[in-house]
Formats: C-alpha cells, sequence, structure tokens
C-alpha cells in the first residue's frame, strides 16, 4: 500500500516541498531512496526503535521510502515523524483519513518523544501557501509561529499526539499551538538574546557629536565607522544605538524570525522576532562565520544575515582579517548575500546597519597629543587596511576623543535613548511616507534611480558639491552616501520644526553631512 506524507526542506529562507512515499511490497530490508544524506538515513533506525518501544510492528516484508524530488538533497531529522507515520499506514496498522492534508515535521527520539526542528516559519508559510489542512511540528518550533493563524498548528510531544490528530476520532483543539500551556506567560516582545546588552544614551558621558552622529545614523540607517582610542566609548555607544532604532514592522519582523529559525539558534521562542537584532561577533570571526555557510546543501546564514534588520557591531575592525572586511563589500551594498556551492546556490538577505570601531593605530593613541608610540609606517599599514572600496560604503566616519576630565567626574546625563529614539522614529515615518510602495524604506537603501526622484538638489547645492568632490578627490560612490546622509539631515530637521512637508536638502546639510567623511582624505600620519 502507497501512503504519501507531505514535509519541507528549507532553501535559503524559503521551504519547498518534500513528498515522503512509503510503500510496503513483497521482499525483505528497509530501503530509503531520494538523495538523502547520512542525517535522514540515520533516521531509519532510529524511527524502527521509537515504533517498537510505542508497540507498533515493523511488517516483515520490503519497505521502500522515496524523498520526492530526487534531484533536491535531503537533510537533517526532520523527516522521521513522517517516516514513522507512513510505515504505521502503509502496514495497515492504522488508519489516518487526512494524512495528506497535513504537513508534518519532527524528529524522534527512541521512546517516540518530538523533538524540534529548524526552519518552523518558512514551513508554515509553505503549508499556507500550498493550501494545506493544518500544520503539525514539535513543540518548540511550532511556537516560532505562534503569531500565524491562516491554518491550524499543532504543537505536539510524542508521536501518540500526532496519531491522535490525524486519526480524528476526537477533538485535539487541545493540541493546537496557542492553546499550549506553554504560552501562559508569551511575552509581548521577544528577541534574538544580547539585547540585555544595550545601554541608555544617557549613560554615555559626553561625546555630543558621536551621539549627533549615532542619531543621524540610526535616523536613516546608515552605515558607521568610529575611530578613537580605548576608553573613548566607542563599544558603549554601539551598544545604545541598539536601544533608539525603532520597532519592526510585521514584515520585517517576518522576514528577521524566518533566518533565526533557518539558522536553529535557539534564540526565539513564542512568535516573531519584535526586537531589531545586535550582532556583536568577535573580530577573529571566519570567513563562513560572518558570511554564511556550510558543506552541501546544509547552508546557514552567517552574521550579516542575522544582523538583518539591526545592527552588526565590529569592534577592533583593523584587527578583522582582510578577507572578512572586504567580503562585507558585497552585503553592504547588495543587502542580501549570495552563498554559492558546487551544486547549490543561497540566497539570505542582509539588510543591516554595519557599525565598526577601531583605534587609529596600534597603541591606540594617535591623534591624542604626543602619547602615540607607533611610527608613521606603522600608522599608515594599520588604517590602511581599511579600504577605498570599504570606506565608500560606510556613510558616517565619527573620530572619538577621550572624555574631559571635568565632564567625566561631574557625570552629567544627557538625553536617554527613550528621548532620541521618539526622534529617530518620526524620522523613519518621513521616510516611509515618501517610499511607499518603492520597496524600500530608509534613505540608505535608496538606489541611483531613487536618489535623483528624491534628493533633488538646488544649483547652489551642486556647486558645493563640485567644489567639495574636486577638492577631495572622492568617488561617485561617496557622492551618493553624503546625498543620502544630508537627506536624513533634512528630515531630522523636518521633525525638529514639525512640517508636514519634508524639508529640501540645503548647503547645511550637505556641509555636515560631508563632515562625516575625513577617511576619505585619510588623516596626516
Amino acid at each position: 500500500m502507497l501512503v504519501n506524507i507531505f514535509g519541507a526542506k528549507c532553501i535559503g529562507i524559503d521551504a519547498v516541498p518534500v513528498t515522503v512515499e512509503v510503500d510496503v511490497v513483497p521482499g525483505i530490508g528497509i530501503h530509503l531512496v531520494g538523495l538523502a544524506d547520512a542525517a535522514v538515513r540515520e533516521s531509519l533506525l532510529r524511527t524502527i526503535t521509537a515504533l517498537q518501544s510505542l508497540d507498533f510492528r515493523i511488517p516483515g516484508r520490503k519497505i521502500v521510502i522515496n524523498l520526492a524530488p530526487a534531484d533536491i538533497h535531503k537533510n537533517g531529522s526532520g523527516f522521521d515523524v513522517a517516516i514513522a507515520l507512513g510505515i504505521i499506514a502503509a502496514s495497515g496498522q492504522k488508519e489516518f483519513p487526512s494524512l495528506e492534508k497535513y504537513l508534518i515535521m519532527g524528529e524522534l527520539g527512541l521512546d517516540g518523544t518530538v523533538r524540534n526542528v529548524s526552519g518552523a516559519l518558512p514551513i508554515v508559510e509553505l503549508a499556507i501557501k500550498q493550501g494545506f489542512k493544518g500544520c503539525i511540528l514539535p513543540l518548540e518550533s511550532a511556537l516560532e509561529a505562534l503569531e500565524f493563524r491562516q491554518i491550524p498548528i499543532y504543537g505536539v510531544r510524542n508521536l501518540p499526539e500526532v496519531i491522535r490528530i490525524l486519526s480524528e476520532e476526537e477533538d485535539c483543539t487541545d493540541l493546537l499551538v496557542w492553546n499550549s500551556e506553554a504560552v501562559a506567560d508569551f511575552p509581548e516582545q521577544s528577541g534574538p538574546l544580547q539585547a540585555g546588552d544595550r545601554m541608555d544614551f544617557s549613560e554615555i558621558i559626553g561625546q555630543d557629536m558621536a551621539k549627533r552622529g549615532a542619531e543621524i545614523a540610526c535616523s536613516g540607517g546608515h552605515n558607521v565607522i568610529m575611530v578613537g582610542p580605548m576608553g573613548a566609548g566607542k563599544t558603549s555607544l554601539a551598544k545604545a544605538m541598539a536601544g533608539i532604532l525603532p520597532p519592526m514592522t510585521m514584515e520585517e519582523a517576518i522576514t528577521t524570525s524566518k533566518i533565526y529559525s533557518v539558522a536553529g539558534t535557539g534564540s526565539m521562542r513564542y512568535g516573531l522576532i519584535r526586537t531589531r537584532p545586535f550582532r556583536a561577533p568577535h573580530y577573529s570571526a571566519s570567513l563562513p562565520a560572518i558570511i554564511g555557510g556550510g558543506g552541501g546543501d546544509s547552508i546557514l546564514p552567517g552574521e550579516v544575515s542575522l544582523a538583518e534588520n539591526g545592527i552588526l557591531f565590529l569592534d577592533e575592525f583593523c584587527l578583522a582579517p582582510k578577507s572578512v572586511m572586504e567580503a562585507l563589500r558585497g552585503p553592504i551594498e547588495d543587502r542580501q548575500v549570495v552563498i554559492s556551492r558546487l551544486r547549490s546556490k543561497v540566497r539570505f538577505p542582509s539588510s543591516f546597519m554595519l557599525v565598526a570601531a577601531t583605534n587609529p593605530c596600534p597603541c591606540g593613541y594617535w591623534g591624542e597629543g604626543d602619547r602615540c608610540t607607533c611610527t608613521p609606517g606603522q600608522r599608515a599599514s594599520y588604517l590602511s587596511r581599511l579600504s577605498g572600496p570599504l570606506i565608500d560604503r560606510i556613510d558616517l566616519q565619527i573620530w572619538m576623543h577621550p572624555i574631559d576630565s571635568k565632564r567625566l567626574i561631574s557625570r552629567a546625563k544627557g538625553e536617554t535613548s527613550a528621548e532620541v529614539s521618539k526622534r529617530v522614529k518620526a524620522a523613519r515615518e518621513v521616510q516611509k511616507a515618501r517610499f511607499e510602495g518603492s520597496g524600500i524604506t530608509t534613505n540608505a537603501e535608496m538606489n541611483n534611480r531613487q536618489l535623483e526622484e528624491f534628493c533633488t538638489l538646488s544649483e547652489e547645492c551642486k556647486d558645493f558639491l563640485e567644489k567639495l568632490i574636486t577638492s577631495s578627490g572622492m568617488s561617485a560612490r561617496a557622492y551618493g552616501r553624503i546625498v543620502k546622509l544630508a537627506r536624513t539631515i533634512a528630515d531630522m530637521e523636518t521633525v525638529r520644526l514639525g512640517k508636514s512637508i519634508p524639508v529640501e536638502i540645503s548647503v547645511n546639510h550637505l556641509s555636515e553631512a560631508s563632515s562625516y567623511r575625513f577617511l576619505d582624505r585619510r588623516p596626516e600620519l
């Protein structure tokens, strides 16, 4: 008797259907076909042991299990439950009237328990799009899709609960994930770890210019690099920036949550991620860890994707491997990363704010009086790790000096993150209205065509930019970054003045924007 059970496989942040075909025919042995990897092949022994522990018999005939389509590699242990149900149904031990109407995934333990699998959100999305009656997932995985109510989503703890749902002999509403006891303390917002590391703007003493730059960066989604000696507050400011970003939209929350779901990091439970990610990998992290990678079809997202719609903070930037630094150029520009292998190519979104921090020289004191002990050659070699193409892609370049001793001792506090966040949110609303229907939401995302459409310059502004580019030798990309930054500064002025019509870009806005690009000219070493 041939039985079909439907599962799924994640490719990037999307899922594709996989049909588990099970047939019991005359002969001996258990045969698994369909380009399955070692983890899937191992599931046979695991599944048989689980079935025997639940008093199901293994038919003494040939069992053929096919994972279709056969031209896609299947990996992981998520097909265990489907294989077990196929053996039960194909051998006639149980009847499941609606078996083919559900999308089912889960790993089996030897005692019949069902363990969580990665990629629950893309799987549920696929079930909705394909018109399945419902989706059956391990409870921990189903909790990720708590906010999807288009179809019934069941969260199960063991195989008997799956059988209870498919038998349709009794009411199973208690197994719906939103009726689970696990959601009794459902938090209003959930998100990746590291949220507790965020600082309040009021905790950062002084650094008014740097704070202004941070607010501009968050208002327009711009990349920023902070250069300065140890203890100037670069790391603290980066953590504070995470606290002034506006809440994510539903679309942003779904995209970010899908990335974490596919990665299987365990950082997310109870619905969608609502807090913008703040990723801070060590500067020694490898290229696959930052960009993403893996063997065969098991390609996982890296830090540039895990920071989607949030901040990727890279401290000690000049100490990072050169290959990693240069590999950031593509994701920054394209806002996506494509990981290619011999037989597969996976695309992950990577729309993040890069916040980098570095010392100006190996000893860290260049520019602070005569404290620097480095030679001109050492200083030149240190900062030269920041290549021109990479600097071109960073909108704000902020030099931070140590805090004045009087201000440090007085501990005079400034604005709180809540106050700054209100202005940032208002500036983002101006941009959201401007770009409605264009597929972007911030000034930093504008392409050349949108730059021409939304950043009209007066003759006075054009003359200013012409003189600036001629004197500094800036590239065309740097020119675009300055105009985008000026557009954000103008939007912030719109909010400050309380105007309903956005303020036009002026020479003052362009002048302030260009003041944040000192690395293009390289400081005297």
